[in-house]
């Protein structure tokens, strides 16, 4: 009987950290479907650089923040574990998809906070619950956090306090799947040259200087700085770390 790779899902796999983590996955020999908000064709163009490589790929569209559309993307996502992966089931999820909004306590609308905590905490918690239920046995979970957790750097209160929620759900679910043999881990990246937050980072020199002064490393990270950590939290090499907070930043604020 041939033995089945295991599947991965990352959220938000079109771009940036969701797309090195993908790749990397890959390379570990772990197949992977991908989510992506608007960018098909950059999905896409991961899916083939994969299935270039040799593993099992797949590409759906989801906006995470919209809790009621998870019904439908879970019958779509059975629909292509069924067809392309001969499967029922998956075995990690990494709940990457985030969007960022950098504003004052004074400047943060009831709007921008509900966007926020759809995307980061309730869209987090709800597509968690759901996966679970389709998550083999001593599968895992890895909620991707930020360095803005630990430490606070003005406008990005309502941002971080998402992640601050996550950081903790993340721990009950150790406890509460651990009888399944299910792992959960934050990995918490610091700052990023990515687009995320409108690539506001990669686009300003002055901020990566100051970044640059204030990590260890002595430079901002880049994606693929965070994608390996990932990967090797989907490995047996991980299989005795859990309920964990992994920062990625190359040692920001220490």
């Amino acid at each position: 009987m041939e033995k089945k790779n295991k599947i991965a899902l990352v959220t938000g796999g079109s771009r940036g950290l969701g797309k090195d983590m993908a790749l990397r996955l890959a390379e570990k020999g772990i197949d992977v479907v991908l989510t992506y908000h608007s960018k098909a064709d950059d999905a896409q163009k991961v899916v083939e650089q994969i299935e270039q490589g040799g593993q099992k790929a797949a590409a759906l569209q989801l906006n995470t923040g919209n809790i009621k559309s998870f019904d439908t993307f879970d019958s779509q996502l059975k629909d292509t574990l069924s067809s392309k992966f001969g499967t029922d089931h998956i075995d990690f999820l990494i709940n990457n998809a985030g969007t960022g909004a950098y504003k004052l306590i004074e400047e943060v609308t009831e709007e921008i906070f509900d966007e926020l905590l759809n995307i980061h905490f309730k869209g987090v918690y709800f597509l968690t619950q759901k996966m679970l239920l389709m998550m083999n046995d001593g599968g895992g979970v890895i909620n991707i956090s930020s360095g803005l957790a630990r430490v606070s750097m003005p406008r990005s209160s309502a941002y971080a306090a998402m992640k601050g929620a996550i950081e903790v759900f993340t721990r009950y679910i150790a406890a509460e799947y651990g009888p399944r043999g299910i792992r959960a881990n934050t990995v918490a990246p610091g700052a990023i040259m990515t687009d995320f937050g409108g690539g506001q980072l990669r686009s300003n020199e002055e901020m990566q200087k100051r970044v640059s002064s204030f990590t260890a490393l002595g430079r901002p990270g880049v994606a693929e700085d965070v994608g390996g950590v990932v990967a090797f939290l989907c490995t047996e090499d991980a299989r005795w770390v859990n309920g964990q907070r992994i920062e990625v930043s190359g040692g920001m604020l220490l």
